[in-house]
């Protein structure tokens, strides 16, 4: 008899990550054209959240593995990767020791740039070159600027689960000495009822391409050309340095 796995409630973490993640496709094609360079070699996609990107390669039919910190996030990724070739991890790309290669290595969304410095991202690129087949290649994004503001100044994200509301709204951008910090303010709307439901702040590291380079450089990776994705009205744009083996 078949027993099949039966899919979880979808949790309030995950539907702020959704809402606040999720929509952004401006790198998917970047992903896909690697993805497909790369091909039949599987794919590593490391701090995958709910799936934006490991979901979508696998939709594409590439094998991909997916690395996620968080248990619900995780969780949620495992259940939408159903008869895809998707397997999901739940650990920290920092520690992780997979056994196997990839001809791809994808650390999206800034990922590197939430290590908490220097040591954080050396950890991380020695996974990435533990893991990168003979061959493959490592696509790591960062932001190199933002533009500060202090200021619900962006339009709220928002997004409907039954009826309830729930609204995320940049309030402001400000740069520190080593790291920019990102806050939101988070409500849920049900009817008349506007109800906080708090402060998420990101601190996201300053991080050149000239200083990621060096700390790959360190773990034996090797500079490719690197490829621009072009701002979007919601999204700021982003730098994905790719590196060899």
């Amino acid at each position: 008899m078949d027993v099949k796995r039966m899919a979880q409630p979808v949790s309030d973490v995950v539907r702020w990550h959704d809402l606040e993640c999720g929509g952004y496709r401006a790198d998917l094609p970047l992903w896909r054209e690697l993805a497909a360079a790369v091909a039949p070699a599987p794919v590593l996609d490391l701090g995958a959240g709910s799936g934006r990107v490991a979901l979508d390669l696998a939709a594409h039919g590439h094998e991909v593995a997916a690395v996620e910190l968080d248990a619900e996030l995780a969780g949620a990724l495992r259940d939408r990767a159903a008869g895809l070739s998707l397997q999901v991890v739940c650990a920290d790309a920092r520690e992780i020791s997979l056994g196997r290669s990839f001809g791809l290595v994808i650390v999206a969304m800034q990922t590197v740039q939430l290590m908490g410095g220097s040591e954080g991202r050396i950890r991380l690129l020695a996974r990435v070159r533990e893991h990168l087949a003979p061959g493959g290649v490592a696509g790591v994004a960062i932001v190199t600027r933002l533009e500060p503001f202090d200021g619900p100044l962006a339009i709220p994200d928002t997004a409907r689960h039954g009826d309830e509301l729930f609204v995320s709204q940049p309030t402001a951008v400000r740069r520190e000495p080593d790291s920019w910090v990102l806050e939101r303010r988070r409500e849920r709307v049900q009817g008349d009822e506007r109800r906080p439901a708090g402060l998420d702040v990101i601190r996201i590291d300053r991080l050149s391409q000239r200083a990621l380079v060096r700390e790959a450089a360190a773990v034996g990776l090797r500079p490719m050309p690197a490829r621009r994705i072009e701002p979007t009205a919601e999204h700021s744009g982003a730098l994905v340095v790719t590196l060899g083996g």
